[in-house]
């Protein structure tokens, strides 16, 4: 396709599912096939090794806070592997949408679920942790910045974003899987664009020190991800590659 080739920059797709009218029976059709596609690509196991070492060096529980929670499977998952590895944790979620979180609370989970805009009110504060899955891409650079100073703000300790890695074979491989794995025309058209909106991850650094995230790391993640961390300066003790192309 001749759009291809231009994915050597950003362009922005407007998401059906970011629609404050989309129906809400279709928006809950959509979750669910998020949550399979997260857990296909293991968003939770992107997240989950630097919450995972955090939990080594503190006496009590890692709190942690995932940012657009969407219907909370992150935070599900991240919960499981908890409590499988014998780590104490305690997780929350926030999301813009009312439907969304309605939809985490119908799961039972011992996350903490509420409706919250962060891009325009802050963060609670009183967590470790501060996470985002698949949600940089829905925004522009302005609010991406907003985002990640937010972010900040909230975490005592470490910053965690896991999103889309742009690229050709990223496009297509995310065009297969939601047509795969989602039953969702609402996802069919959101996965592929969200890929032409997605950032890389040089270009997510850039705004993060923008947002006053100095010396922020990006790391690619198979199959189509890549993980930006930040730590305040006493808690960075892992040594990351910093500029990657």
């Amino acid at each position: 396709m001749v759009f291809l080739s231009r994915l050597r920059t950003r362009d922005r797709i407007p998401e059906l599912m970011d629609d404050p009218a989309i129906d809400p029976a279709e928006h809950r059709r959509a979750l669910a096939g998020l949550v399979r596609l997260n857990r296909f690509s293991n968003s939770a196991g992107v997240l989950w090794p630097a919450i995972a070492n955090l939990s080594k060096r503190l006496p009590r529980p890692v709190r942690v806070l995932d940012v657009a929670t969407g219907s909370g499977d992150v935070p599900r998952k991240l919960l499981a592997r908890a409590a499988r590895a014998g780590t104490p944790i305690e997780v929350s979620g926030c999301d813009v949408s009312p439907t969304a979180i309605e939809e985490a609370a119908r799961h039972p989970s011992a996350a903490r679920f509420f409706v919250h805009d962060a891009l325009r009110d802050p963060l609670p504060t009183g967590f470790d942790v501060v996470t985002c899955s698949l949600f940089l891409h829905h925004l522009s650079e302005d609010e991406a910045v907003g985002l990640f100073a937010n972010m900040k703000a909230a975490a005592g300790t470490m910053v965690l974003v896991n999103d889309l890695l742009r690229s050709r074979f990223n496009y297509c491989a995310v065009w297969a899987a939601c047509r795969v794995l989602a039953g969702s025309r609402v996802v069919w058209f959101d996965g592929p664009a969200s890929v032409r909106s997605a950032f890389t991850p040089a270009e997510a650094l850039a705004i993060a020190e923008r947002a006053g995230l100095h010396s922020a790391t990006a790391r690619r993640k198979f199959p189509s991800r890549f993980l930006l961390s930040w730590s305040r300066p006493d808690e960075n003790s892992e040594s990351e590659t910093r500029n990657p192309k």
